[in-house]
């Protein structure tokens, strides 16, 4: 599959269908936590491997501190692994490491290494790799009014251009593309603020079945489209 118009800068990616493909399979849930994290890092290497400059993974919301008990631990301990393993390809493949989201209600180790992935992949100079941990949009939003009032902004100074500068995502450019699996047709609290001007592309495929050749199908879907912006169109094909 080839891809022959404008890449998209910044892609983000709602991870749906974990479980429901475990629970399809008769399998634990686990399972699917599992192997969607082998795709999700196909679908890294792929987007590196295109020149997509910025990935944004939808890796653990807010919400999902709600799930058994059991299953965040283990969620949890995936996330320490991948940290762990993954390390050497990140700095292989050049690509920077950066977290969102709430991370204060990460356990400690995991904190722990999340600043180290960072600090010791800051210095590549090709994709950068966010996953957003303990995320949900609107807390985003409000932890950055929250940083707006310690620092003493006053409402009249406040405009589109710094209101972002106090979201997690500072100095990151909004998403261009926002891919969905599993057949739901909606945000989930991802990147609200952000996605304003976003393509928006829902699979019906579970996201462990989300490989290379679906993730092309997504942003060749996103090449032949018009991007308005409000205004005159700008096409991303190519002409």
């Amino acid at each position: 599959m080839s891809l022959t118009g404008e890449l998209p800068v910044h892609v983000g990616v709602i991870m749906d269908g974990n479980g429901r493909w475990a629970e399809l399979r008769k399998l634990p849930r686990v399972e699917g936590h599992r192997v969607g994290a082998e795709r999700a890092k196909e679908v890294i290497e792929t987007s590196a491997e295109i020149g997509i400059k910025y990935l944004t993974l939808y890796t653990f919301s807010t919400e999902n501190w709600q799930r058994p008990v059991t299953e965040v631990s283990m969620l949890m301990k995936l996330l320490e692994l991948y940290l762990k393993k993954e390390l050497a390809d990140l700095k292989r493949q050049n690509i920077i490491y950066r977290a969102i989201g709430e991370l204060s209600r990460l356990p400690e180790n995991i904190q722990a290494l999340i600043l180290e992935t960072e600090k010791q992949t800051a210095s590549n100079t090709g994709m950068t790799l966010v996953t957003a941990l303990s995320y949900s949009g609107r807390n985003e939003i409000i932890r950055a009014v929250g940083k707006m009032i310690e620092a003493g902004i006053s409402p009249e100074s406040i405009t589109d251009e710094s209101f972002a500068g106090y979201l997690d995502t500072a100095g990151l450019p909004s998403p261009d593309l926002i891919i969905r699996t599993s057949g739901e047709r909606r945000l989930s609290n991802f990147m609200l603020w952000q996605s304003a001007y976003s393509e928006l592309y829902f699979s019906e495929i579970l996201w462990p079945d989300f490989d290379r050749e679906e993730f092309i199908r997504a942003i060749q879907d996103y090449q032949g489209r018009e991007r308005r912006f409000g205004t005159v169109p700008v096409r991303s094909r190519a002409s």
